[in-house]
């Protein structure tokens, strides 16, 4: 059985555009040295893809003073495995 892992992704600064998402939940795209982040639907994209919605925009290193608390941000996966910490 053949599982197909293309994301098409709803909104966001990709909207449109399809993406490799493996068995993925969450896919996050780095741009412009911010994570854009899309999240699984249960909806299909005809029979190629898998819809995922835009979830938003964070910074790598976690919020910054003024605009968010960063020590109760949300951490970013893809952020964390590459070494990225503001909150380490």
């Amino acid at each position: 059985m053949d599982t197909n892992t293309k994301a098409y992704l709803v909104g966001g600064p990709r909207d449109g555009s399809n993406e490799d998402a493996g068995d993925q939940a969450l896919l996050e795209i780095e741009i412009d040295g911010m994570i854009h982040r899309y999240v699984r639907t249960t909806k299909q994209h005809g029979d190629d893809g898998t819809v995922y919605n835009y979830d938003g925009m964070v910074a790598p290193d976690g919020g910054e003073p003024g605009v968010e608390d960063p020590a109760a941000r949300v951490a970013s996966p893809k952020a964390d495995s590459e070494g990225h910490g503001g909150t380490h």
